[in-house]
């Protein structure tokens, strides 16, 4: 199983350096460049991955067997929720899309229904108003625009 990590590592890699190359594709904020701007995040995602592929490519478990079918299943779950989180993020809103994607995961997991979506709701609120006020990288508000304070 030593190959297929090796080869998972070196699609991940190339996965990292297109995404890092897609974070310079970013334009450059209003005012000019900024310490932390929009592509700052893409670029350590992007970085964390390179590593991490990188250590697949060197090191690689031996005893790696493919998982049971049922962890395929939730695999694609997954899957389907972070689609699912992309395509709702802008109509829903940072706060609600992570509070149901958050909440399914943990859930899905084996949390409890309600402390996997006070989990969501806790991750969403504390990730928003750290972005949006301390960082001044507004999340988008979608439904809740209404309590919006311009």
């Amino acid at each position: 199983m030593a190959l297929n990590d090796r080869v998972f590592g070196i699609l991940m890699l190339v996965l990292a350096v297109a995404y890092g190359w897609g974070a310079t594709q970013f334009p450059e904020p209003f005012g000019g460049a900024e310490a932390v701007g929009p592509e700052t995040f893409p670029f350590l995602l992007a970085a964390v991955l390179a590593l991490t592929s990188l250590y697949l490519i060197v090191k690689p478990d031996p005893d790696n067997a493919w998982p049971p079918g049922r962890i395929w299943l939730e695999l694609v779950i997954a899957v389907a929720v972070l689609i699912a989180y992309t395509l709702l993020l802008q109509p829903l809103g940072f706060v609600i899309a992570t509070t149901l994607a958050v909440g399914t995961l943990c859930w899905r997991m084996g949390a409890a229904v309600l402390r996997a979506y006070l989990t969501g709701l806790i991750a969403g609120v504390v990730v928003f108003l750290l972005f949006t006020y301390a960082l001044d990288l507004p999340l988008p508000w979608g439904l809740l625009s209404v309590l919006e304070t311009n």
